[in-house]
């Protein structure tokens, strides 16, 4: 196991992505002197836990895979919940982060309130990490990067279309949630994260939030992301009420031990480095 402090250290050339949800985590190890993804592994659980049962699944994962106990040059921890808001960056006041969040999710006192830069939309990302998630990576591993899963998707999706000329409605899909991204050019129209149970759910609010921007789902393009693919329940409900539907793709650069299921998944945690 990686301890956090060394009187000794080299370089591995090994970066370490960890994606953490209340539904499931993601792995993903870079060597960086090849660039090859030598490890990409996820873990389902089938439904949404608490975050104390989620930190008890971490802990097993890494003690039952001898990659994830290897030494790491860098470690990034990746939050996925819904417990965020963007903030112009022109308007944001460190003193008020609680109020930036307390319309739109249920937070705590006791709650530790991270943000991220978010240059390329001028604003700052304000969220609630899993601080328990946290504390662990730190003790095992030592100093590391978090930032929140929105915070990747939003940065990647606007270098994608910075040379667009129509908007793109994004949707990046994971078990029982998903992330819709709304851009025209170098602009974000929308962001905001969804829980659906059926395919019905996952229509519907794709529709509602298109309609508030006026966007017509005879012309808007709808580009999928995540764990969906062709003909499956999701993708068949959006194209039968869409007309352009396509999957979009990671644009990375990097070689695989084992390739990923599609050039669309685990986008949030390979564009992560």
């Amino acid at each position: 196991m990686a301890q956090a402090n060394k009187e000794l250290y080299t370089l591995t050339n090994k970066d370490l992505s960890i994606q953490i949800s209340l539904s499931g985590l993601s792995f993903c190890i870079l060597q960086r002197d090849t660039q090859t993804i030598t490890l990409l592994s996820e873990i389902n659980f089938g439904k949404k836990l608490n975050y104390l049962v989620l930190l008890d699944y971490l802990k097993k994962a890494i003690e039952t895979t001898p990659d994830l106990q290897d030494d790491f040059d860098n470690i990034t921890v990746v939050h996925d919940n819904d417990l965020s808001n963007l903030v112009p960056m022109p308007l944001f006041d460190e003193d008020h982060l609680a109020d930036y969040l307390k319309f739109n999710a249920k937070i705590l006192k006791s709650d530790y309130i991270a943000t991220d830069d978010i240059v390329l939309n001028d604003s700052v990302n304000v969220y609630v990490p899993f601080i328990n998630i946290n504390n662990f990576i730190y003790e095992t591993f030592g100093e590391f990067t978090f930032k929140h899963v929105s915070s990747v998707l939003i940065e990647n999706i606007l270098l994608i279309e910075k040379n667009a000329e129509t908007p793109k409605v994004y949707a990046n899909i994971a078990q029982e949630h998903f992330e819709l991204i709304v851009v025209d050019k170098t602009k974000l129209l929308l962001y905001n994260t969804f829980e659906y149970s059926t395919k019905e759910d996952f229509i519907y609010y794709i529709l509602f939030a298109t309609e508030q921007l006026n966007l017509n789902p005879e012309t808007f393009q709808l580009i999928l992301l995540g764990d969906v693919i062709e003909n499956d329940e999701l993708y068949n409900m959006a194209y039968k009420y869409i007309r352009f539907v396509s999957f979009g793709s990671r644009n990375d650069n990097y070689n695989y031990t084992e390739a990923p299921k599609t050039n669309h998944s685990n986008f949030t945690l390979i564009n992560s480095f």
